[in-house]
């Protein structure tokens, strides 16, 4: 691929991300933050989606497919080779599903 201004930028964005996610505080506290964000989306979806009955079915079979790619970008890479924006990804998804889980056992009961 040539090195042109955009694949230069976009390679240094991402190395100095990678730099910045080396702190392990930096790190956690975006992991903590993904989750979070991704408890607030699961809630909102699923809200929005109630609230139209005609979607549900639809907005359902388009999670289960995001998380499922996104389950299989996680864990297709080795541990060594993951980086940081993936892993967090994979938190985002984790607290999206939780935020599901919260829904449906709120609608049980």
């Amino acid at each position: 691929m040539q090195d042109t201004r955009l694949n230069i930028l976009v390679s240094a964005i991402a190395q100095r991300s990678q730099q910045w996610l080396s702190n392990p505080w930096r790190r956690i506290s975006m992991i903590i933050i993904s989750f979070l964000f991704g408890v607030f989306m699961g809630t909102a979806i699923s809200t929005t989606a109630g609230q139209r009955a005609t979607l549900d079915i639809y907005i359902a079979a388009i999670l289960t497919a995001v998380a499922e790619i996104i389950s299989f970008i996680f864990y297709r890479r080795s541990s060594m080779k993951r980086g940081g924006w993936v892993e967090m990804i994979n938190i985002f998804k984790i607290g999206f599903i939780y935020s599901l889980f919260i829904e449906a056992f709120k609608l049980g009961s």
